[in-house]
């Protein structure tokens, strides 16, 4: 349990757009949300590496044009041992310090994960040689409801405190929606002797739909209630981005009220209800002179 003076500290993750359009909300969001002061902001990797130079781009434009701390996902999927490691020294030459390290997931259609002959197996392979490469911030997954493709629960929790003993620094969850579940994991990992940082990963819902197949791919239980919470509002955006921010700010209190003090959210590269969320949690912008910085918002 932390102190109740323990200062909060948030993390937001973002995905490469894919055109025009979608880049100019991404930047729209990230100057939104960096008056927070975010403790870094990661950038997603798609699966099979299909996103490794957008994912390099954007990290290489927020470290150039931005005060934030960039955090890109590397992953063991799509690149031999050599290229990945390639990779990481090219991100420390370039200033970057913290990496999010991933065996990643298997490209659409694979079924199920093979590693390649000449990559990285795990992500305990991978935090292993990246240690070797440069002293990196490490962040990894974790999954409070068990990794979909974990032979048990017991040995979902020896993986990740493989990754711990690996090199890793911090376990960010999956996201999950009821709080007992995150605290059951919590003390799970308590008493496997785990003492890094567990932050619960929270996803705000913008669609519905789009959570539920989220759920199904990686694991995540959707509450009943919850369920009942958003049914037929497809069509009603006004009460869905009320309700979501609601559900969401319920979460984070409650998590609060357990002793956390360190959240990342998922922003699906929206600024509205992840600010909102943390504004309720008692974070205020912070002045362009101090920690946080404003993005550069293409003309």
């Amino acid at each position: 349990m932390t102190s109740a003076a323990e200062p909060l500290r948030v993390s937001f993750e973002f995905f490469p757009p894919a055109d025009a359009a979608m880049a100019e909300l991404l930047w729209r969001s990230m100057e939104r949300l960096a008056p927070l002061g975010p403790s870094f902001v990661s950038v997603t990797y798609g699966a099979d590496g299909s996103t490794r130079n957008r994912t390099h781009q954007l990290v290489r434009r927020i470290q150039r044009e931005t005060r934030l701390t960039g955090a890109p996902h590397l992953t063991c999927v799509g690149a031999s041992r050599e290229e990945v490691l390639g990779i990481a020294r090219t991100y420390w030459e370039e200033g970057v310090r913290h990496l999010v390290a991933l065996r990643g997931d298997p490209p659409q259609g694979a079924g199920r994960y093979v590693p390649r002959a000449d990559g990285f197996a795990f992500a305990a392979d991978l935090i292993g040689a990246l240690v070797k490469v440069a002293p990196f911030d490490i962040s990894v997954a974790a999954y409070p409801e068990v990794h979909p493709e974990a032979r048990s629960a017991a040995a979902d929790l020896d993986n990740l405190k493989r990754k711990i003993d690996a090199g890793a620094t911090r376990a960010i969850t999956q996201f999950f929606f009821e709080t007992a579940v995150f605290l059951r994991f919590r003390e799970r990992c308590a008493a496997a002797g785990l003492t890094c940082p567990i932050v619960p990963g929270i996803l705000p819902i913008t669609r519905f739909p789009q959570v539920l197949r989220f759920a199904r791919s990686c694991g995540a239980s959707i509450p009943p209630w919850l369920q009942e919470r958003f049914a037929d509002l497809e069509e009603d955006h006004e009460t869905r981005r009320m309700l979501a921010a609601s559900v969401a700010i319920e979460q984070v209190q409650a998590l609060r009220a357990e002793g956390v003090r360190e959240f990342h959210f998922y922003t699906l590269n929206r600024a509205e209800l992840t600010y909102a969320i943390c504004y309720a949690l008692g974070l205020r912008p912070k002045a362009a002179s101090g920690a946080a910085s404003h993005a550069k918002v293409p003309a």
